[in-house]
C-alpha cells in the first residue's frame, strides 16, 4: 500500500497534511533484507496507477526483485492513513490513542488468489515470508494463504508473521490466523496480539496453542522475545542445528521446553523510541537474515532486536539497517554488555560511519 504519514502527532481529524511513503509488512521485510545484503523478491499485485508506480519503483530502489509484481488495470492500489502511534500497544489502541484507516477494499492486492500466483515465483528462494495481513484482505487472499501454508514436499522454509490487525478482522474469526501459523516452519507473533486475537496470556500459552511450527518467536516489546525450538528431528533442514546452537560461553542458555525442544528468552536492548511503526517487520527481517547466515539461536534473536531498534529510532516504516559487521559485533556482546546497551536516534548512521561506542 501507499502510506500517508501525518505531518504532526494527534488525531487524524486534526492532521492538516500527510507525507507519502510506502507500507506493507511483506515489502518492509523484503526491503530490509535487501538492504542487509540478501537477494529478495516481492510478489504482489498493485494498480496500474501512479501509486502503483511509486510502490514498485521505491521497492525496486531498495534492491528488491519486483519482476513478479502484477499490475491490475481494473483495481486501484491500496492506501492507508495512520497516526504516529499506529503500532502502539494493545492498551493504547483500546484507549483510542492510535488510528489507522485503510482504503483497500476492492484493491489490486485484495484480488490475489491461488490462480494468480505462480509456484515458481514463491518457491524460488530459500525462505517464503508471509503475514496474516494478506489472509484478511479477501476470500481469495485467504485461499492463497491456505495454499501457501500447506505442508508439502519441496517447498522452501515458510516464515509467517501473525501481524494481527483488529481493523481487518472485525467480521472474521482471528483464530484463522492460528490455523495458518500451524502450517508454517517459523512463526513470529507479539505477546500483546496473541492476547488480543486469541486471549492467550503469555508466551508459554502461545506455544501450547501453536505446537506445530518448528520455531516460534513470541515478541514481548521492551522486555525482549522468547523463542521456542522443536526437537531436532522435527526441524527443517534450513533450521537444523538450532536445538544445540547455544552461542558463546557465558551466553544465556536455552532451557528444555514442555514437550521437548528448547525455550530461550533474549532481552531487548534499551531503545529511545521515535515511532513503533515497522519494528515487528524489522525484527522478522533481522531474525531471517541471521537464519540465512546460519548464526546461533541467540544471535538470531539479537539481530532481530537490533533491526527492530533501527526501525524504532526513525519516524518511517523503513529504516536502513546498520552494517552487518556492526550488527555482528553487537550481537556477540556478553550478556552484561548487551544488558547495558542503549540505542537512540542516529545510532544506525553512527554505526555506518564507523563511530565507536
Amino acid at each position: 500500500m501507499v502510506t500517508f504519514v501525518p505531518s504532526r502527532t494527534g488525531p487524524l481529524a486534526d492532521v492538516p497534511s500527510f507525507d507519502r511513503a510506502i507500507g506493507g509488512a511483506e515489502s518492509n521485510v523484503a526491503c530490509t533484507l535487501a538492504r542487509a545484503g540478501h537477494a529478495t523478491r516481492w510478489v504482489s499485485r498493485v494498480g496500474a496507477d501512479g501509486f502503483g508506480d511509486h510502490l514498485v519503483d521505491t521497492i525496486a530502489a531498495a534492491g528488491v526483485d519486483v519482476g513478479a509484481v502484477q499490475r491490475d488495470p481494473h483495481r486501484p492500489t491500496g492506501v492507508y492513513f495512520r497516526t504516529a502511534q499506529e503500532r502502539a500497544t494493545t492498551l493504547d489502541r483500546r484507549a483510542g490513542r492510535a488510528e489507522v484507516v485503510y482504503y483497500r477494499k476492492g484493491s489490486a492486492a485484495s484480488a490475489l488468489s491461488p490462480a494468480l500466483v505462480r509456484r515458481r515465483d514463491v518457491w524460488a528462494g530459500r525462505v517464503l515470508h508471509l503475514t496474516g495481513i494478506t489472509g484478511a484482505l479477501s476470500a481469495t487472499c485467504q485461499a492463497l494463504m491456505t495454499r501457501l501454508t500447506h505442508r508439502e514436499p519441496g517447498r522452501p522454509l515458510v516464515s509467517f508473521d501473525v501481524n494481527h490487525r483488529p481493523a481487518l478482522w472485525r467480521d472474521a474469526d482471528p483464530w484463522r490466523l492460528a490455523d495458518l501459523a500451524r502450517g508454517c516452519d517459523l512463526v513470529f507473533v507479539g505477546e500483546d496480539e496473541a492476547q488480543a486475537a486469541w486471549g492467550l496470556p503469555d508466551a508459554d500459552a502461545v506455544r501450547a496453542a501453536l505446537p506445530e511450527p518448528a520455531v516460534l518467536v513470541v515478541k514481548q516489546g521492551a522486555a525482549g522475545a522468547t523463542v521456542f525450538v522443536a526437537q531436532q528431528s522435527r526441524l527443517p533442514v534450513e533450521l537444523a542445528g538450532l536445538g544445540s546452537a547455544h552461542g558463546p560461553e557465558g551466553a544465556a542458555r536455552p532451557h528444555t521446553a514442555a514437550g521437548g525442544g528448547v525455550r530461550l528468552h533474549v532481552p531487548a536492548p534499551a531503545v529511545d523510541v521515535v515511532a513503533h511503526v515497522g519494528a515487528g517487520d524489522a525484527f522478522a527481517a533481522g531474525f531471517l537474515s541471521a537464519t540465512l547466515r546460519g548464526l546461533p539461536l541467540r544471535d538470531r534473536m539479537r539481530h532481530g532486536h537490533l533491526l527492530a531498534a533501527a526501525a524504532l529510532t526513525v519516524p518511517d516504516d523503513l529504516a536502513v539497517p546498520p552494517p552487518r559487521a556492526r550488527c555482528d559485533a553487537l550481537a556477540a556482546l556478553d550478556d552484561e554488555a548487551w544488558a547495558g546497551l542503549r540505542l537512540g536516534p542516529g545510532w544506525t548512521r553512527a554505526a555506518a560511519a564507523g563511530v565507536p561506542g
